[in-house]
């Protein structure tokens, strides 16, 4: 993918599992919004073809929408409606005529996960960050997608609201979730078994799975080309 003359992605082959999790790890500008807003089918690639679940993405209208029902993006800096908590949460279950009593059961379980039971009536504007972006992540529970993709979710948030983001990354991995994490250069404490893809200059240079059980790494502290490439960019 390209931006003017700018070439913003260039990654001849990726694969992501069904159910892993993934953390996308460069500097600003290496790549990492540009692939989530791939992965999310927001744009096309300019070459290549994305597969989803096996088959080849159409960028057909009537098939985009089918297939972003199932992928869900959380922006680093997501933008919450002037009503409250609650209608911010149920806005995508509404869109997809979710209503009544499963509307209300959804959205009151998705606010547990984060933790922000009671917060249902509360005016969303008025909400701190870190909270703002916990709304943000219910929203996206709530629709039960099956690929969730996260920009930048530990930026500007508060201690507590990046452990329990972590936490629920760590039980929709566990539950069949793909999440996929895109940081700028730190990883939260995880177990082993988290892959890395590091990407610089819209670039793959390392593609690595921690070994590191409850340490928090650094870009810098992966090297090697332990690369595990599959036939094709996409899922």
């Amino acid at each position: 993918m390209a931006y003017g003359q700018r070439t913003a992605l260039d990654i001849p082959a990726l694969e992501l599992e069904e159910g892993c999790r993934v953390y996308l790890v460069g500097a600003n500008g290496s790549g990492k919004s540009t692939l989530l807003s791939l992965l999310a089918f927001l744009h096309p690639p300019a070459d290549g073809t994305l597969f989803f679940n096996g088959r080849p993405v159409e960028w057909s209208p009537s098939s985009l929408l089918r297939l972003r029902w199932e992928a869900t993006l959380v922006h680093q800096s997501p933008y919450l409606f002037h009503e409250t908590v609650f209608s911010n949460v149920a806005f995508g279950l509404a869109a997809r005529g979710i209503e009544g009593s499963e509307q209300r059961r959804l959205v009151s379980k998705a606010l547990e996960t984060v933790g922000l039971e009671g917060f249902a009536h509360r005016k969303a504007r008025a909400l701190s960050g870190g909270e703002a972006q916990r709304v943000a992540m219910a929203r996206a529970l709530a629709l039960r997608p099956r690929v969730l993709l996260l920009d930048e979710p530990f930026a500007n948030v508060d201690r507590e609201t990046a452990w329990v983001l972590r936490d629920v990354i760590l039980v929709l991995a566990a539950c069949g979730t793909t999440v996929v994490t895109a940081t700028h250069d730190l990883i939260p404490p995880c177990e082993a078994g988290v892959r890395i893809v590091r990407l610089a200059e819209g670039r793959l240079c390392a593609d690595t799975t921690s070994s590191r059980n409850g340490r928090a790494e650094t870009a810098d502290d992966r090297t090697g080309p332990d690369r595990r490439q599959g036939a094709g960019p996409g899922r």
